[in-house]
């Protein structure tokens, strides 16, 4: 047949999308499965944010839309950028799009050249590296380890900047990691991105509203106004929502990259779907106690999951300020082989053997750029937690 293009070659499928089919086929084979391998709240998309999308329809809003958003939900953001962050983006600064995945794409395809550096903290999600390697640059990783509390320090990005480097991503809350960086922290990566202009910042926001103990969320634009040039603030309406199949992401940055991804946008998918976009906006507007009970039950969940994973033998968990997961170490386990007889020598190995044995599903580190550790996702019920945490320590347990 035709050939590939060689792109594709240097970009993988997702970890999290291998080990979910992984699940489903063990389902299908009679299994009972917990998957803690995808990033989704359990939660429904609340009430007034279907009634919008479904009065909207009624109405014939059902036609092309701005290829940068609706004036609608422009202007829903615009407000939730002032109430929520201090931020004051004019309308021609915001643009809505397919998810926050998309946002992303457009910013990178607007502005990366053939051999441009990304610098991106690891652990790291997925698809800050596949994108950047899709529009032609090099991702370069810079370590934040466990004992840094999976933090970027201002020392080690200043040290990974070269002529070349075009974009730093941050992702606070971080996925995988839980990781959140505090205003002082940011204000001190924002020190140093002031001395490179030509670097533009990613501020992945998505998990903004999922912070725990007293924890106060920052964005960079907001702590460090000398950088509001160079930096792009994403969010989106997925995770704090539960509108993750509504497929809503949104940013505010500079005019002109702004208006560069709207063009990049209009050639790849022109608008997006105008009721998703009612009920975005009716999500943005409306009440948000919603936001602060559920991130109280992922509190609590957070709090039972890094319990019991440290009662289990040969882990170690680190407990994060924010985000639904848990990146937990399992060095200890390594080695050793489990009770079904397969020899855990990675946490790639440690990962399958617990999904293959004991019906787990989660996501082996070295899929983020860091092990040996493996993502746990908490956004599931209670129950299923423990009961997937139980059998984690029996796991553990029959390790010799």
């Amino acid at each position: 047949m035709p050939a590939l293009a060689n792109r594709l070659k240097q970009v993988e499928v997702a970890a999290s999308v291998v080990m979910t089919n992984k699940a489903r086929a063990l389902r299908a084979a009679g299994h009972t499965v917990i998957s803690l391998a995808v990033g989704e709240p359990d939660f429904e998309t609340p009430p007034h944010a279907i009634e919008a999308a479904h009065s909207a329809a009624l109405a014939g809003d059902t036609h092309y839309p701005p290829q940068d958003g609706t004036p609608a939900l422009k202007q829903a953001v615009q407000r939730k950028f002032k109430r929520d962050n201090g931020l004051d983006y004019a309308l021609d600064e915001i643009m809505v799009s397919n998810g926050g995945k998309q946002i992303i794409a457009n910013a990178f395809l607007a502005t990366i050249d053939e051999g441009d550096e990304i610098i991106i903290p690891t652990p790291y999600w997925i698809s800050y590296a596949e994108q950047a390697k899709l529009c032609g640059g090099k991702p370069v990783f810079v370590a934040c380890p466990q004992n840094n509390g999976f933090k970027l320090r201002p020392e080690d990005l200043e040290a990974a900047i070269t002529p070349r480097t075009k974009w730093l991503v941050l992702n606070s809350p971080s996925n995988p990691s839980g990781a959140a960086l505090s205003a002082d922290e940011l204000r001190a990566i924002g020190a140093v991105v002031a001395r490179y202009p030509n670097m533009w910042v990613l501020s992945d926001d998505m998990y903004e509203h999922m912070v725990y103990d007293g924890f106060a969320f920052s964005t960079l634009a907001q702590v460090a106004p000398e950088t509001r040039g160079q930096v792009l603030t994403v969010n989106g309406a997925s995770k704090a929502y539960a509108m993750t199949g509504w497929r809503i992401g949104f940013c505010g940055g500079p005019k002109a990259l702004v208006k560069a991804m709207v063009n990049v946008q209009g050639q790849l998918s022109s608008g997006v779907c105008t009721v998703a976009q009612a009920a975005a906006a009716a999500a943005l507007d409306g009440p948000q106690d919603l936001v602060a009970e559920r991130a109280a039950i992922y509190r609590a969940r957070r709090d039972l999951v890094v319990e019991m994973l440290n009662q289990a033998r040969g882990i170690v968990c680190h407990k994060p300020e924010g985000a639904f997961y848990v990146y937990p170490n399992v060095a200890g386990c390594l080695g050793k082989t489990s009770a079904g007889g397969r020899l855990i020598e990675t946490d790639y190995d440690f990962v399958l053997a617990l999904l293959e044995e004991h019906h787990v599903a989660a996501v082996h580190g070295g899929a983020y750029g860091m092990s040996p550790y493996m993502r746990i996702s908490y956004a599931t019920d209670t129950d299923s937690l423990r009961e997937a945490c139980a059998r984690i320590q029996a796991f553990c347990a029959g390790l010799t």
